[in-house]
């Protein structure tokens, strides 16, 4: 392992967004950056059936890994013919070593117009269907947690899969219980925000072994390149939010922790490779 320990990995950042340009230089750029910074590795999900090929073509030409799967907040639009190609996708790269899970997964319950009832009842069917994907092609999966962690734990216990649990905000018990299935849980830009108490709480708190460090980007900037409303509106632009960001990411993390930030990077790395076996084989 320890050939693996000098580096960042992002586990979940999203370089095919439109922030970063339609042919994806300003991504390019970014991630040479981040690579300089000492950020290894990158995982690049993929949301709806339109981006799979996209992700991952980007994810060949950055040297990075990919994820394959359909966003909760893409289900609205999303068919049964797209958990159909999704699964032809899986089988055609599976011995593709940079495919490295199913994701992003999940379900939403903060988006009011995904809290319908029926919206509840579709997003619980794609979630469940995608499970069954991961576990038919022996791949952990990477899972959407807003304001849904119990829902989320109810299925996995009945369709078990390891992974990570993204952008994870919940509960210290809800953070307990995705341990327990052999969980990690992501932490990135929303633990550099004081206010945010409960969240950095758990950042400090819980195992070591747990942790896995990421951006979300180009969402969930950390304080440092957060603009408010009023701001924008006064002229100032808004930060773009890149792998590059990771390390001083993990800087607070590690201050929260009152621990080394070189420590942290060689548990999260560890971490990441745990959850995600195959990014492993890309060092």
């Amino acid at each position: 392992m320890a050939r693996y320990t000098a580096m960042w990995i992002d586990t979940h950042c999203h370089l095919d967004a439109p922030e970063f340009g339609a042919d994806h230089a300003l991504a390019i750029s970014l991630r040479e950056i981040a690579a300089a910074r000492g950020v290894g590795r990158c995982v690049i999900p993929a949301v709806a059936r339109f981006n799979f090929d996209t992700v991952r073509l980007l994810a060949h030409r950055l040297g990075d890994a990919y994820a394959l799967g359909i966003h909760p907040l893409c289900v609205p639009k999303a068919t049964e013919d797209d958990l159909t190609a999704l699964d032809a996708v899986l089988t055609d790269h599976r011995d593709d070593p940079r495919l490295v899970a199913v994701g992003e997964i999940g379900l939403d319950f903060f988006v009011p117009e995904l809290c319908t009832p029926e919206m509840r009842e579709r997003q619980t069917a794609f979630y469940r269907a995608q499970l069954r994907l991961a576990r038919k092609h022996g791949l952990p999966v990477i899972v959407h947690v807003r304001r849904s962690a119990d829902l989320l734990l109810k299925h996995l216990r009945e369709l078990p899969a390891t992974g990570i649990a993204h952008a994870f905000n919940g509960s210290e018990q809800q953070a307990q219980a995705f341990i327990d299935l052999g969980f990690k849980l992501g932490f990135g830009g929303a633990s550099t925000f004081e206010p945010a108490r409960q969240l950095r709480r758990l950042a400090a708190a819980l195992p070591l072994s747990a942790l896995v460090m990421e951006t979300d980007a180009p969402d969930i900037p950390p304080h440092w390149l957060y603009v408010t409303a009023a701001e924008r509106e006064a002229g100032r632009a808004q930060g773009i939010n890149s792998p590059a960001e990771l390390p001083r990411i993990g800087a607070v993390v590690a201050d929260l922790r009152g621990m080394p930030v070189e420590d942290l990077m060689v548990a999260s790395t560890a971490n990441a490779l745990a959850a995600l076996p195959r990014l492993g084989a890309l060092a």
